[in-house]
């Protein structure tokens, strides 16, 4: 090894040390208002990581891989006297403790090579560290019915997937129709609605509106349109703007979710999905900004009922519906052509975009259509589920929702429709 990738190796692991230990220094100076101490900071941190790296760095000199463990155990050992000490005083928590122990180890990674996972360790851990109100908030908002849906959806994930064949049966149309494939897909949709479902309880659903709107479409862009119209008609009707401005965001990030399902599913159909997505998309974060400039009023609370997406009943009827619209669109491309498949594109889009989303990239990436036939089909189910949403507004809402939210429903309308007809 070069004295210069020595050099660097170290200079990481002191990065990470630092890095770490100004987040514990800041934790200590917000908890000195209570009394609260911290045994770590900057330096100590600083230092634990440059004794990992060292610790590592003699082991290999000596050829002797337990002297590493004699090496670290001296720093262990003081840290847990120092959580000991602290457990003493009444102070129960052991998170700077921990947070040393992985420091340590780290360094320890850096001197071995391991770089990018060092620096991943290290950010990760720092999140972790910060994050300490808000995963306390996210603690306390779930409920057991949470807790015991997402334990059902991960044990029936775990035993279930990796048996289920992974082999389509029968011939054209029915060979679309894999087992282990359908299911890969109700678990990608609902990490995507949980991930939104999670940011929701760490923000608290009464966040403001505009907040809520962009959680609320990442779970569900349904779902909150709904609300947002329902509540129009329950609620002072001066926030109208506003509620428009929610649903519109929600909207935006529909589409987001539809880049990044696809992206997961078949990349290489984005480089043509994604211009018109990304335009369509635009065209409604521009009026969301335009009504955001408009004077309105704010609402002191938000909230948008989203079920836990984890749940196995609305993930099994998801799976049920994607294999449905999967087993659809094969067969009205194979036997209609395209034209077939843009219509079942347009009627599976009434009812869910996700499952039309996933059945035509699947198809794409299969061989089974090519990726212009499959972007515009992705843009027509996307359009049929903003026009029902667009529906949903105009025939729950007030006047004043109304008149604040039909110009940007036909722009998003105009530009996504345009885009799938040219291209």
């Amino acid at each position: 090894m070069t004295e210069q990738t020595l050099f660097y190796r170290f200079g990481v692991a002191l990065f990470i040390g630092i890095l770490v230990g100004l987040q514990r220094e800041h934790a200590y100076d917000v908890a000195r208002k209570s009394e609260h101490k911290t045994a770590a900071g900057v330096r100590t941190f600083a230092l634990i990581a440059l004794l990992g790296c060292l610790a590592a760095l003699i082991a290999d000199i000596l050829q002797l891989p337990w002297a590493y463990v004699g090496l670290i155990l001296a720093p262990v050992v003081l840290i847990a006297v120092g959580y000991a000490a602290a457990a003493w005083r009444g102070e129960m928590g052991m998170t700077t403790e921990v947070a040393a122990v992985v420091t340590l180890l780290t360094g320890s990674l850096c001197y071995w090579g391991e770089m990018a996972l060092a620096a991943a360790l290290a950010v990760i851990t720092t999140l972790l560290l910060s994050l300490k109100i808000e995963l306390h908030r996210l603690a306390e908002n779930l409920t057991r019915a949470d807790i015991v849906a997402a334990l059902k959806f991960a044990i029936i994930t775990a035993i279930v997937l990796p048996v289920l064949p992974k082999q389509s049966f029968g011939p054209p149309p029915v060979d679309v129709l894999n087992p282990y494939k359908i299911w890969l897909m109700v678990v990608l949709i609902s990490g995507i609605s949980f991930s939104g479902y999670v940011l929701m309880k760490i923000a608290g659903s009464q966040r403001g509106i505009w907040l809520t709107g962009l959680l609320g479409g990442l779970a569900s862009s349904t779902a909150a349109t709904l609300s947002f119209a329902q509540r129009s008609r329950t609620e002072d009707r001066r926030l109208a703007k506003s509620f428009a401005l929610a649903i519109t965001l929600a909207w935006t990030v529909m589409f987001v979710r539809i880049l990044v399902a696809v992206g997961v599913v078949h990349a290489p159909l984005l480089r043509v999905l994604w211009l018109p997505i990304v335009l369509a998309a635009g065209a409604g974060l521009a009026y969301a900004i335009y009504l955001h400039l408009m004077p309105h009023d704010e609402d002191e609370g938000s909230e948008v009922k989203v079920s836990n997406p984890f749940e196995l009943r609305p993930a099994i009827t998801f799976g049920l519906l994607y294999g449905v619209i999967l087993l659809l669109a094969r067969t009205a491309n194979l036997y209609f052509g395209d034209v077939g498949l843009y219509l079942s594109s347009l009627f599976s889009g009434l009812a869910d975009v996700d499952a039309i989303t996933l059945s035509v990239t699947e198809l794409s990436r299969s061989g089974g259509l090519d990726r212009v036939t499959a972007a515009r089909a992705i843009l027509l189910a996307a359009m049929a589920n903003t026009a029902v949403k667009g529906g949903i507004v105009l025939s729950g809402g007030t006047a004043e929702l109304r008149r604040a939210f039909w110009p940007g429903f036909l722009l998003i309308l105009a530009v996504g429709s345009g885009t799938a007809l040219l291209l």
